[in-house]
């Protein structure tokens, strides 16, 4: 892939994305050493980073979040339509970075972070700032039965907000379900970027609009060292 694919499992060389990482971790003024990161397995699992990745290790583990109060700590999450969620605790000065597909959005994984934020360093949810980043949008995410079921056992009444029906199909807004999740967990500054990745190919990887063939961009998050 052409533009800084991030991922080493969708077909590009290990070199390739091994200096893709160098570059975009150097240009955000962070050591490539100092990443945290996971396989990423459209759960509701958090891990805690105390450290970064040690030399010759693949990953922190099966999950799909990621918690630090450790400066040194980078962590690191890879996308392609689903939606990266970054929390900052901004009494505690900690952090969380969230991969939340429909499996891990309908799994509460966002509560679950703010759970294990408040679970490990006291962080009361009402202190946490959230920001929605890039996804596929729900205009351009049409879901099945299934998707629509699981929605509806975690958003109750609410789930009318996330649902949408477009010429006769079920779409699933993952941006509003996911903020709707962080509100019912106590946090209340949520910002939703709005870009759609299924809209905005030239900047962003997306599964669905170019039917899988495709790399992964990443989100990174750390405290200022």
């Amino acid at each position: 892939f052409a533009g800084l694919n991030l991922s080493i499992s969708v077909g590009d060389t290990r070199a390739n994305v091994v200096e893709n990482r160098r570059r975009v971790f150097t240009a955000l003024g962070r050591a490539p050493d100092s990443i945290a990161d996971l396989w990423q397995v459209h759960s509701a699992d958090v891990i805690y980073a105390t450290t970064p990745r040690a030399p010759g290790q693949d990953h922190h583990g099966k999950a799909d979040a990621l918690i630090t109060d450790r400066p040194e700590v980078t962590l690191f999450l890879r996308f392609a339509d689903c939606v990266p969620i970054l929390l900052y605790d901004r009494a505690r000065h900690v952090i969380g970075l969230v991969h939340a597909g429909w499996r891990g959005t309908v799994s509460g994984v966002c509560a679950a972070t703010v759970s294990a934020l408040t679970r490990q360093f006291g962080t009361d949810p009402t202190d946490v700032v959230a920001a929605i980043g890039p996804s596929i949008s729900g205009p351009r995410y049409e879901v099945g039965p299934e998707v629509v079921t699981a929605a509806e056992a975690i958003l109750g009444d609410r789930v009318g907000e996330a649902l949408m029906t477009r010429s006769g199909k079920t779409h699933f807004d993952l941006w509003r379900a996911n903020a709707l999740v962080l509100e019912r967990a106590g946090v209340s500054t949520i910002t939703i970027g709005g870009v759609c990745t299924a809209d905005n190919t030239h900047d962003f990887y997306s599964h669905r609009a170019e039917q899988g063939r495709t790399g992964r961009f990443g989100a990174l998050l750390a405290l200022a060292q």
